[in-house]
């Protein structure tokens, strides 16, 4: 029987299970894939912790279409596609997610991969690629490339702190393809890598002050004075918030975060941007909901890129083992070991005599009070 993987992550119990799972049924809209690559991305770990739930917690997916829903007319099954899983913005979780040998997603958050892209660099994609498109184009309202945007006649300046994160990173790339700049990218060891992404880069390891310093003398020096109108913070914790707020432009600047900072700034009661700022939380989940019509355009708009070059996947690191290997890269994404990678795991080199990966068994929800600050996340209307 077909394999998936349920992740258990509740303070001092780590564990993966390997459960045997039926193939799924696919809903009207519904696609059913045979997974061969499954991404990962920090909120694999944090959902299981902050729902206290153990579930299947893979949303990035790139595989072969296995079956579809009766209203589905874009896809067939042999197909190859890449795919974000459903999450849903009642409880963060939906059946059938992608650390599995046959996973579900929507037919509007599904796209054709090109034959010129892997499935391990498809797999890096969905999550990332679509945060990064919701912030820009959705909230902050930049110009997206397909809007076809004249060449400007003064500069736009945008920060994206954690550039060499995988939102980060696209979030770099559809800029530069917007004709968004200049692009100032705040990064740490991974200086390198940011660098073939955006025009400046500032290490935060410096401290703050000097992060600070740093960006007013990019300004300064691109005759654009000393705060910038428009900021992604791909981070949204650790400082960052408090970093940004800084420099922001408190008149008319607008900042996008991928966490909400009531939950993760460092004195969440008093943290406030300026009344003349614009603040969003870009929330992912909402292609799911209200952005469908969102979600469907940017999925078969990222394909388009792939297929014609103009947009590259993120840098990938198997993880071997396929469903085994997947406490791994979690623990690895939960120590900060990533640096400008994404894990993924290739499921057919999935032990099919291998039954768990228990540290200790999952414990049952209700035998846990939830304290973790995303149990209350707070996804706009």
């Amino acid at each position: 029987m077909p394999k998936q993987a349920i992740v258990n992550i509740q303070e001092d119990v780590q564990s993966v299970d390997i459960i045997d799972t039926p193939i799924p049924t696919p809903k009207d809209k519904e696609i059913v894939i045979r997974v061969v690559v499954a991404g990962s991305n920090p909120k694999d770990w944090k959902m299981p912790l902050w729902h206290n739930f153990p579930h299947n917690s893979g949303d990035d997916m790139a595989g072969v279409v296995y079956s579809v829903g009766k209203d589905v007319y874009e896809f067939k099954p042999g197909d190859r596609v890449a795919a974000f899983h459903e999450v849903s913005l009642q409880g963060g979780f939906t059946e059938n997610g992608a650390f599995a040998e046959y996973a579900v997603a929507p037919d509007w958050t599904t796209f054709h991969v090109p034959h010129n892209i892997s499935f391990e660099e498809a797999a890096t994609m969905p999550v990332a690629a679509l945060t990064a498109a919701i912030a820009l184009f959705c909230d902050m309202k930049l110009p997206a490339p397909h809007a076809m945007p004249a060449q400007a006649e003064r500069k736009t300046p945008l920060l994206i702190y954690g550039v060499s994160s995988a939102v980060g990173a696209f979030a770099a790339k559809l800029a530069r393809l917007s004709g968004i700049g200049p692009i100032i990218g705040v990064a740490g060891r991974a200086g390198d890598f940011a660098r073939t992404l955006v025009d400046h880069v500032v290490d935060y390891r410096q401290g703050e002050d000097a992060v600070v310093a740093a960006v007013e003398a990019i300004l300064e020096k691109e005759g654009l004075g000393s705060k910038v109108p428009y900021v992604l913070d791909a981070i949204s914790e650790h400082g960052s918030l408090e970093t940004t707020l800084r420099f922001i432009d408190p008149n008319g600047g607008t900042v996008s975060t991928v966490l909400p900072p009531n939950l993760f700034a460092k004195d969440k009661e008093n943290f406030a941007y300026p009344a003349g700022v614009t603040a969003i939380n870009s929330a992912v989940p909402l292609v799911h909901a209200t952005h469908k019509d969102f979600g469907y355009i940017w999925s078969r708009y990222l394909g388009r890129l792939l297929e014609d070059g103009r947009l590259k996947p993120h840098p990938y690191e198997v993880i071997p083992g396929g469903l085994n290997g997947v406490l791994t890269g979690l623990k690895k994404l939960k120590n900060g070991e990533a640096s400008a990678v994404k894990y993924v795991f290739r499921i057919e080199e999935t032990d099919d005599g291998y039954v768990s990966q228990n540290s200790g068994k999952p414990v049952p929800a209700a035998a846990h009070e939830n304290t973790h600050p995303l149990r209350n996340f707070p996804f706009p209307a």
